[in-house]
């Protein structure tokens, strides 16, 4: 459970990287980009995880699920890219 918590830390930080919030989404083959090739099965389960925590919406499209930052939880969000940048 700890690589999934990374992963899920990891995923925050790079979609406030993005700037997705909102209209700024990313599509759901792109989430796992940037991660280790043996990781990525993972980055789809961390994603559903946030979005049942509120921390990311899911928005269906015809063409692919996109996901974005709810900005409800923006400063929960925040705080978590915090602690994840200054690991040691």
């Amino acid at each position: 459970m700890e690589q999934l918590d990374q992963i899920t830390k990891h995923l925050l930080w790079k979609l406030y990287k993005l700037g997705a919030w909102g209209k700024r989404h990313v599509s759901e083959s792109n989430l796992p980009k940037g991660f280790p090739q043996h990781l990525r099965h993972l980055v789809k389960e961390a994603a559903e995880d946030l979005s049942k925590k509120g921390f990311l919406v899911k928005h269906p499209t015809h063409h692919e699920t996109q996901w974005y930052l709810s900005w409800s939880k923006k400063k929960e969000i925040e705080e978590v890219i915090k602690e994840f940048l200054v690991q040691p």
